[in-house]
This record gives C-alpha cells, sequence and structure tokens, in this order.
C-alpha cells in the first residue's frame, strides 16, 4: 500500500492542469490536499464511456455540487480531450470553480488541437521523488537500483513492481491507445535507447539497431516524450565561443527505469551501466529542483567538437551552474577539465563536480561533493541555482 509522503510540489491558487508520468503521486497528492473535492476519473471504464460519448454530462455533475464544494479534479483529462471545451466554458460563467486536470501528457492534447484553455490554467509537473523529499529514507544504492517513483518505492518488492510498471505502460498507453502499430517493434527501441540514456543521441544510429527507418525512430522518441517517458537535453550555447556539437543527449525520466530496459550480459561493463543511471539520477533530480522552484531556469549540457564536456548546465535568472557527474570514489586532476574549460568560456558560472566518495573536496578550485549528500539536501526554492545541494565544500 503506497503511503503518502509529502512532496516539494506547490499549486497554484487557481486552475491548473498537472502533469506527470504515471506513479508520481498524482492522484495520491490530490487525494490528501483535496480530499473534499469533486472527482471524475477517466481511468474508471465506465465513467470514460460516458464522458467520450457525451462530455456535455459534466455540466450537471458542476450543477449538482454543493454550495461549499469548489474544486473539480478531472483524472487523467487526455483521455476525453472534449472535456476541455466544457472546462474552459465552465471557468469562463463559473468564476467561483477552480479546475485541477491531471494526465500524463500535454502534447497529446495539444496535437489533437486542444489549446490547453487558452492559458486559463497554468501547467505545472510532478516528479519522481526527489532525495530530500524521503530525507533519512535516502539511499544512493537503492535509488539506482530501482530510481524514485513513488509507486515503486513503496513495495516491498521494488524489482518485480518496476517490471509491472512497464509493462503497464505498454499495454495500457501504448496498445490501447493506438500509439504504435508494431508492439514488438517499440519495445525493441527502448532497449536499444537504453544504451542512449545520457549519450549523444543519433537517430540514424539507433534506426539501424531497430532495423527501422529514421522516421519511424523520430516517431517512437515522440511516444517516448508525449507520455514523459524521456527527454532531450539540449547543448547550451548561448554566447558560444567555440565549435559545438549538434545532437541532444537523451535521458529516460527515472533511473531505474533506464536500469529496468539496460539489458546487462559479460560484454556490458558494470562502471558503464552504474555510471549513466548515476547521471540520470541527478539530470531528474535537476529536472524536478527547476520545475518546483518555479524559477524559469533552463536545463542544457555542453559538448565542444573537441571532445570537452560538462554533463549539466542550469541557466536561469537565480544563477548559472555547471555540473560533472564521474561516478569513481575517487577524483583525478583531469576530471574538473572540462568544468575548467567551461569556465574559461563562462567565468559567472559556479562549477560543481559530484562523485561516488564520501568526503568533500576542493580539487583545481573546483568543488568536489559526494553526490549523495548533494541530492539528499538539494531542495527547492533557494536564491542560487542548485546551491551545491546544501553541501558545505572546502574554501
Amino acid at each position: 500500500m503506497q503511503e503518502y509522503q509529502e512532496r516539494f510540489f506547490r499549486e497554484t491558487p487557481g486552475s491548473y492542469f498537472l502533469f506527470g508520468p504515471r506513479g508520481t503521486g498524482k492522484t495520491l497528492w490530490l487525494r490528501h490536499h483535496h480530499a473534499d473535492a469533486c472527482r471524475i476519473d477517466l481511468l474508471d471504464s465506465e465513467t470514460y464511456r460516458t464522458y467520450v460519448a457525451h462530455p456535455e454530462k459534466i455540466r450537471d455533475v458542476l450543477a449538482g455540487m454543493p454550495s461549499g464544494q469548489t474544486t473539480v479534479v478531472l483524472d487523467e483529462v487526455q483521455k476525453v480531450p472534449a472535456l476541455l471545451d466544457e472546462v474552459h466554458q465552465a471557468i469562463s460563467q463559473q468564476a467561483g470553480k477552480r479546475f485541477i486536470l491531471t494526465g500524463s501528457s500535454s502534447r497529446k492534447l495539444k496535437r489533437q488541437g486542444v489549446d490547453l484553455l487558452a492559458g486559463r490554467a497554468a501547467v505545472l509537473t510532478l516528479h519522481p521523488f526527489m532525495g530530500a523529499e524521503l530525507g533519512a529514507r535516502f539511499d544512493l544504492l537503492s535509488a539506482l537500483r530501482w530510481g524514485m517513483l513513488p509507486v515503486v518505492w513503496g513495495e516491498e518488492d521494488r524489482e518485480s513492481a518496476l517490471g509491472a510498471y512497464l509493462t503497464a505502460y505498454l499495454r495500457e498507453e501504448i496498445q490501447q491507445e493506438g500509439l504504435a502499430r508494431n508492439t514488438g517493434s517499440f519495445s525493441r527501441f527502448l532497449e536499444a535507447m537504453s544504451f542512449s540514456h545520457g549519450s549523444l543521441l543519433n537517430a540514424n544510429e539507433v534506426a539501424r539497431e531497430c532495423q527501422v527507418s529514421r522516421s519511424t525512430v523520430e516517431g517512437y522518441l515522440s511516444i517516448l516524450e508525449d507520455l514523459l517517458l524521456g527527454f532531450r537535453l539540449p547543448v547550451f550555447k548561448r554566447r558560444a565561443t567555440r565549435q559545438l556539437t549538434e545532437h541532444p543527449k537523451f535521458y529516460f525520466f527515472d533511473c531505474g527505469v533506464y536500469r529496468k530496459l539496460r539489458p546487462r550480459g559479460p560484454l556490458d561493463r558494470a562502471d558503464e551501466v552504474a555510471g549513466a543511471a548515476l547521471e540520470g539520477l541527478v539530470a531528474q533530480h535537476l529536472r524536478a529542483w527547476i520545475a518546483y522552484s518555479q524559477n524559469d531556469s533552463t536545463l542544457h549540457y555542453w559538448r565542444t567538437k573537441s571532445g570537452a564536456e560538462v554533463d549539466f548546465v542550469i541557466y536561469g535568472p537565480n544563477g548559472f551552474t555547471a555540473i560533472e557527474v564521474k561516478s569513481s570514489s575517487r577524483v583525478e586532476r583531469g576530471d574538473v577539465r572540462s568544468l575548467r574549460t567551461f569556465q574559461e568560456d563562462y567565468p559567472e558560472a559556479q562549477a560543481i563536480l559530484l562523485y561516488g566518495g564520501s568526503q568533500p573536496l576542493r580539487v583545481n578550485d573546483i568543488p568536489c561533493l559526494p553526490c549523495e549528500d548533494f541530492l539528499r539536501n538539494l531542495k527547492p526554492g533557494t536564491d542560487q541555482a542548485v546551491n551545491y545541494g546544501g553541501v558545505v565544500y572546502p574554501q
């Protein structure tokens, strides 16, 4: 049974969309914070059939709400996009009503011509757990193995829960929604993409690996992004003085999902898999930190054509930070070389190296912080970008 865990997510005063992959705890959060809301669950088959045939029936529900009840929650609203026309009208005509619309994809709605209520509702996201939300319960090794999905974290057998989660996504989202004609090909694509996690994305190479066309791969990538299962990280190019690579990097939204999809065999080096998992864990934390801080920062990476690379660049009105991630328990001077190169071009930027050790260090004037401590202390809303995750480093 999944227990409620307080989150860093903060809602806006008016109506809003709440997007996030399945299993991130949207429904649980809303049941805790809006227990008295009028709730319409479109995952319920009977409810779904009613509204897909007659979306106007929501008018009767709204008319029948008690006078003290003002909040309406529509779960998985992307299943019946026509409901948004009714919600739009209700927001315009019934000033006292507040709508919270959850879903696993905003792009699916946009592709069907829905305008997300013409800006009348904010768009918010809920992410997997952050280490600081779990506090003392956060354990880096467990996070790297099973990820940070609340629906998985709350189970005794997390390995089985993670497998069931992926199976449910393939069956309920891919097959039932008709997003991919060939589920077998899509499953092979997911396996191939696990080798691209944390790496430069080359659609031509993925197409050759899957023996499908590049256009098919691009379509599959769109499905991953539509379902919020993966994201592309763009190159930081602002005021560039060097030749930079053009390809984005790719990450699955949760490192546990990546580990479950990634095949392992005699030719797969354990440190290679572990390094990509740690980098992905940091990526998902930084995305959540940006979303919950609501400070208009953006997340990038930086790579020159000569091979210098910084894993993450956070750029926004509250700060400018370059972060390199190493799974090793030791730090060599060469490990901070790319950060120093980045600072040559951007002396305004902070630079941090996260590594697998336990002692804060300073190497060649770069703070090197234990990754587990950084993630456990990383909290949204700090004045300075990332704020070193609350970790004190040597001066």
